[in-house]
């Protein structure tokens, strides 16, 4: 991915860009600030983790789907295995997807993993271990839209590269069909003509032989 944002581009979708981003920096910043205000542990675990959780949901059901054209979700089958499920638009509506969205998406996605597992050091180093659990909630939400867009893109990917082989292979088989319909037409052609050339020439040999014969 490149660093800088695509140039020349706005945001197609600035208000889900805001969401996409507003919950992953209250979670950080509250994290990061709420020891200056409150003293209570509970207040900090429930609220940072409710700010991680509502991220999660925002960026796995509504971002996702609008900003990259992706979709991802996990279910259990018959047999109690857990299955990937993934949605992703057609190849045109990806083509079109607006890239400075899909640019900061990304980068936010990542970054925010990054930032907590910054933090998760930090606490580890002050042997801090209640603020460890915080980190590793917001951690594990950051890391599952993380591992399920991933998945999700490589799918669409894989979809894609279905595609575009499908097509080569039709488009390829409709001009070998082409190809041996104008040699079937040709051959027609070219039987029609010797046949008109074998009667023409029965009909002169069979004048030359009435002449002789007169």
């Amino acid at each position: 991915m490149d660093l800088n944002p695509p140039a020349g581009e706005n945001y197609g979708h600035p208000e889900i860009c805001f969401f996409h981003v507003i919950f992953k920096a209250a979670a950080l910043a509250f994290y990061m600030l709420s020891a200056l205000f409150f003293d209570s542990f509970v207040i900090i675990f429930v609220v940072t983790v409710l700010l991680s959780a509502l991220d999660f949901w925002v960026v796995k059901n509504v971002s996702g789907r609008i900003l990259v054209g992706l979709r991802w979700w996990n279910e259990i089958n018959e047999d109690g295995e857990s299955v990937w499920k993934f949605e992703c638009l057609d190849q045109e509506s990806l083509a079109r997807m607006n890239k400075k969205d899909s640019w900061l998406f990304w980068w936010t996605l990542y970054l925010t993993a990054v930032v907590w597992i910054f933090f998760g050091i930090f606490s580890l180093i002050r042997f801090q271990a209640d603020y460890i659990l915080v980190v590793g909630v917001c951690l594990i939400l950051s890391i599952a839209n993380i591992v399920g867009f991933t998945k999700c893109r490589k799918d669409a990917k894989k979809q894609l590269q279905a595609f575009a082989t499908q097509n080569l292979s039709s488009r390829l088989s409709s001009t070998i069909q082409s190809a041996f319909t104008v040699i079937i037409v040709f051959g027609d052609i070219e039987l029609l003509l010797l046949h008109a050339l074998y009667v023409n020439f029965d009909k002169n040999a069979l004048y030359t032989d009435l002449y002789w014969r007169t």
